[in-house]
């Protein structure tokens, strides 16, 4: 990749409103797909939202009825705000498209920047986005924080109950809790679109928001894991700005030494 710019929208006071972000993508596609642009990384904070991709469920969404935007991305329900570093690679790929490589891509410079602040992350088989892995299951307290060690997994009722709802059952279970649960928690999530060879829609890394957000919704659809920020794991404040000159330079040490191919048919 010879060229790849990055473009500040907007943060803070500025943050950009997901349609109007929404709608910057659209134009910046065109322009890459005409070949009238370089690869683009779009950068920005968004006011709070949640957006939805197109495999989410309807029992996922917020019970109080809150708005959701439905948007064309893959994956499913997820909160963007004030704390969050998103980002939009705008980026032409072969044909035909390698969406998986594009994910795995992403995933690696967002590895590589919480490393570079001193946090271990991985990928989750199944599971897209970058996580904190925690405790294994027989090690993790028992719901409401009882001590029971190996017993805990016979009084956690989302192992017995397939409809079970977080959101109904106090903060034990919500998912901005799951570090004090030693469960494994998203740091970043993924959600991608390509239309005509063409990359939109990207990542979200959680620097320092107010991870209750995420407790109104099934976050990505996941009922036995959480979210957790940069600020959470570190045990300091992380903000958005210190993170963008660190994503950036993983940003483009990544995709400028890729060598994108074709997906094998």
């Amino acid at each position: 990749m010879s060229t790849l710019d990055f473009v500040h929208l907007g943060f803070g006071e500025d943050a950009v409103e997901y349609q109007a972000a929404w709608q910057e993508q659209r134009r910046v596609h065109a322009a890459r797909f005409a070949d009238e642009s370089a690869d683009t990384v779009l950068l920005l904070e968004h006011p709070p939202v949640y957006t939805a991709g197109r495999r989410t469920a309807e029992s996922e969404r917020p019970l109080d009825g809150t708005p959701v935007v439905d948007v064309d991305r893959g994956g499913k329900i997820t909160w963007h705000g004030p704390g969050q570093l998103v980002g939009y690679p705008i980026l032409k790929l072969p044909r035909p498209v390698d969406v998986v490589a594009h994910v795995r891509r992403l995933e690696e410079a967002l590895i590589r920047t919480c490393a570079e602040f001193g946090l271990e992350t991985t990928r989750i088989e199944g599971r897209s986005g970058v996580w904190v892995l925690g405790d294994a299951v027989e090690q993790r307290p028992a719901p409401g924080g009882s001590s029971l060690g190996g017993l805990a997994l016979d009084f956690d009722p989302r192992l017995q109950d397939e409809e079970f709802d977080p959101r109904l059952n106090g903060p034990e279970y919500a998912p901005s809790n799951a570090g004090q649960r030693r469960e494994d928690r998203k740091l970043a999530a993924i959600g991608i679109r390509v239309a005509k060879g063409v990359t939109m829609h990207g990542f979200a890394l959680n620097c320092d928001p107010d991870n209750t957000w995420f407790d109104r919704i099934v976050p990505c659809g996941i009922r036995d894991a959480g979210v957790t920020s940069l600020s959470n794991e570190l045990g300091r404040r992380v903000s958005v700005a210190e993170a963008v000159p660190v994503v950036e330079r993983q940003l483009r040490e990544v995709l400028a030494t890729a060598e994108p191919l074709p997906r094998a048919v």
